[in-house]
Order: C-alpha cells, then structure tokens, then sequence
C-alpha cells in the first residue's frame, strides 16, 4: 500500500507540475507614442519607411575606424565592469539551476560492509567462522511535490533574473563601445584643438615679436605691447590645458581598455577619424522594445508575476515525502535480490490555516509587481526621450557647422583686414587683439561642433539599442 501510495503522488506532482498559480502575463502597452517626434528639429530621413534593424547592425560595421575597432575589442576582452557583468550573469545561472533542481528529488545512496570472526565455540561442525555483511541505503529525504506551481513559480522568477542579467551584460557591453567611441573621438577633438593651440601661440608670438621691434624702434606704443602680449599669455595657457586634456584622454582609454593602448591606436586629430555611419530608427518607436534595459525590465515584470504564483501558492497544502529503501544480505549477491529489504514511507502535509505573513507576503509581490511595471514603463519613456534628443541634434548639427565654419571664415578675414588697418597706422592695437581672439574662439567652436555630431551618432547607435556582436 505504501508503494502504490508513493508512485500515486509522485505521478500526480508530475502531471501538475506545469501548473501554476501566477496570473497570465501579457506585455504592457508602449506608455509613448506610436511615432517619433515630427518638426523642424527632425532630420527628415528619420521618416523613411525603411527601417534599420539595428540588432543586425555589427559594432564593427558602424565603426568604420580601423584604430577605434582596434581599442574596442580591446576593451571588450580586458575591461573589468563588463567582466564582472559576465560574472553576474553566471551567477544568475546558477540560482536558476539551483532554483529547478528543487522541482526533483535528491536521492541519496550509502553502503556499507564488514567482516566478523566468530568464536569457535559459537558454531556449528561446517559452518564458516567468519560472517559478511553488506548493506545498501537509498533515501529522499523530504521532497516537495510541487501539486500548486510554488517551486515552479519560483524557478520561473529565477530564469527570469538569470534572463534580465544577461540583457544587463549586454547592455553593459553596448555602453562599454559607445564609451570607447566617445572618449576616441573626445581624444581626437583635443588633439586638434591642442595643434590649435600651438598654431595660435605661433601667430601670437610672431606678432608681439613684430610689435616688441616697432616699440623698441619708438614706432608702436607701450600699450600696443602690453596688448600684443596678452594673446601670447592666453594662447600659452591654451597649450598647457589642451597638453592635460590629451593626457587625461589617454588615461581614460587605458582604463576602459582595460591595458595600455598602443599608441600608434590614438587618433591624430578629429579630421583624420572615419566618421561612423549616419542612423535612421525608421518610422515605428516600437525599435526600443529591442533595448536591453527594456528587455531587461519586461523580464523582471515576468519574474513579479511568476512570484506571485509561488506567493498564491502559500495558501495550499505542501506535501513533502521522505523515503528509504534498504537492502541487506550477508552473501555479496544478495545485493542484487537475494538479500532481506527494508522499506519506509513518510509523507507529510502542512495545511495552511492561518498565517498573517502569509498574507502580507502575498500582498508585498503584488505591490512589487505594480513597482516593477511602472519601473518598466519608465524605462520606455526615458528610452524614447532619449532617442528624440539623438534625432534633434541629428537633425540640425549640420546647419550648426556650417553655420560656424562660417562664422570661422568671417573671423579669419576680420583678423587680416584689421592687422593690414593696424599696420597702415588707421587703428590701434586693439582692434587686432579682438578679431584675434574671436577667431580663436569661433575656431574652437567649430571644433566642438564636429566632435558633437560624431559623438551624436555614437549615443543614438546606444540608445537604440546597439548592435550584434
């Protein structure tokens, strides 16, 4: 009876073992609008109708830079965050497989054996003076037979965990390239702002030389000098701070490597950089479903609902069994049969009858479910202003160029016309000094502006989600 009893539980916690008492999921609609933002601001490519899979898009394909592919891969294989990420999702693997091995049970084995030499006043005429014993011991000690989906609930909050972690990874790794780009392009911006420098500094330097002469021959004033003198101090500081910005670049591609770069790897200036390729996210904003921080976030909203079957569950009877089947014989083949067997059967039932922090347990996951769906919703929205901003700045980055070299050009012929005036003796000092430093200044701009529309197609590649591997 106890055996028929036995194989009868174990065959139902079998056949209900898929059950479970988590409420359906079904995804959450998109809490941002069905299309992208329409105006001015919006570069009009972003509403072709083709749309970029960005998922198929290679990290080596958007990159064109052959040295910046060369320090990416670099950091993908020695930087230590996206290591300890890799990490973190191990370990998420290994509470899943810990979390379902739940769902079996452990049986465990032990053997046993000896010899005793018996007295031979204790025997009969013919009978062996020495007696072999042998035992052997299989138990489940109190397995769980998972008749209302707790366990399972539970397993399916772990894989849902272990699945956030791996989005995590690889949103670690995406955020990993987009920061080697930026600080790439970022190094390569002072770099030319530091030739810049130099070249203002010489131009300075020349002309308060030409300045000292004709003050010394009685031809200029002490006030010209003293003008002519503050470009060259202001252009001399410009050296020395574009000199650390270079350096702390440097530094900051070493540590995001994760070891030293090369430097035949650093770029020359930001003319030289292979630009990466211009993006377009299509018509539909449902491409940020592809992100892996909302991938991430629907995988925990999952997981709050499967914990809240395992929270239902709490209400139910839990039946656990504990067995043990022995056999022992005092011949070495009554291990196969011929030996005495023992047998027992413990099932245990817990019925529920009261239990306040049960309740309170099963109202906590339904509140952490309503935390994890708003977090998730967020996330959408975030996503989605984010990409707007990329496009914005995609959209008219261009015209902010153009605008400035412009504006550069003007400068630079403001400087020549008011040095010939200064020259001919039509206007003093001062008006050379101005257009000098406006130059400078528009110059610098014109830099900044390259390196933000770089650095643009850099953060939109991220924030839609990045590309395969």
């Amino acid at each position: 009876m106890n055996r028929q009893l036995l194989f009868l539980l174990v065959s139902l916690g079998l056949i209900l073992n898929g059950c479970t008492l988590a409420p359906k999921y079904t995804q959450p609609a998109e809490p941002i609008p069905q299309q992208w933002p329409q105006g001015s601001a919006y570069h009009e490519s972003q509403n072709s109708p083709e749309i970029v899979n960005i998922s198929e898009l290679s990290w080596n394909d958007f990159f064109a830079d052959k040295q910046l592919q060369a320090i990416i891969s670099m950091a993908l294989k020695n930087n230590r965050d996206l290591r300890l990420a890799a990490l973190n999702v191990e370990r998420a693997r290994a509470m899943y497989g810990i979390q379902r091995a739940e769902l079996f049970p452990a049986v465990n084995a032990a053997g046993s054996g000896g010899r005793q030499q018996r007295s031979a006043d204790l025997i009969g005429p013919g009978d062996s003076r020495t007696i072999e014993q042998y035992g052997v011991n299989l138990g489940i000690a109190a397995w769980e037979i998972d008749l209302f989906g707790r366990i399972r609930s539970l397993k399916d909050q772990a894989l849902e965990a272990y699945l956030a972690t791996d989005e995590a990874r690889r949103g670690a790794q995406i955020a990993l390239i987009a920061e080697v780009a930026r600080g790439y392009l970022t190094l390569a911006a002072d770099r030319e702002n530091h030739k810049l420098a130099l070249s203002t500094l010489e131009t300075q330097q020349q002309a308060y030389n030409l300045v000292e002469k004709l003050f010394d021959g009685g031809l200029s004033t002490g006030l010209d000098l003293r003008r002519a003198q503050i470009p060259v101090e202001v252009a001399r500081g410009d050296v020395a701070r574009t000199t650390q910005l270079v350096a702390q670049d440097k530094n900051a591609l070493n540590l995001l490597a994760g070891a030293p770069v090369p430097e035949e790897f650093f770029p020359v200036d930001l003319s030289s950089v292979v630009p990466p390729q211009e993006l377009s996210p299509g018509l539909s904003s449902e491409v940020l479903l592809l992100r892996p921080d909302i991938v991430a976030a629907e995988h925990r909203l999952k997981g709050a609902y499967a914990f809240i079957g395992a929270a239902r569950a709490a209400f139910f009877p839990r039946i656990s069994l504990t067995t043990s089947i022995g056999t022992a014989s005092n011949e070495l083949s009554g291990l196969f049969g011929s030996g005495t067997e023992t047998w027992s059967f413990t099932p245990q039932i817990v019925m529920p009858i009261f239990d306040a922090r049960t309740w309170a347990a099963y109202r906590v996951s339904k509140a952490d479910r309503d935390i994890v769906l708003t977090q998730y919703e967020k996330t959408i929205q975030s996503a989605f202003r984010e990409v707007a901003d990329s496009l914005a700045v995609q959209g008219t980055i261009e015209q902010q160029v153009e605008a400035q070299q412009a504006l550069v050009n003007a400068a630079t012929e403001t400087h020549r016309l008011s040095k010939e005036r200064y020259d001919q003796g039509i206007d003093s000092y001062l008006g050379v000094l101005d257009a000098q430093q406006f130059q400078f200044a528009a110059e610098q701009g014109l830099v900044a502006l390259r390196l933000a529309k770089l650095a643009n197609r850099v953060r939109l590649y991220a924030v839609l989600g990045g590309g395969g591997s």
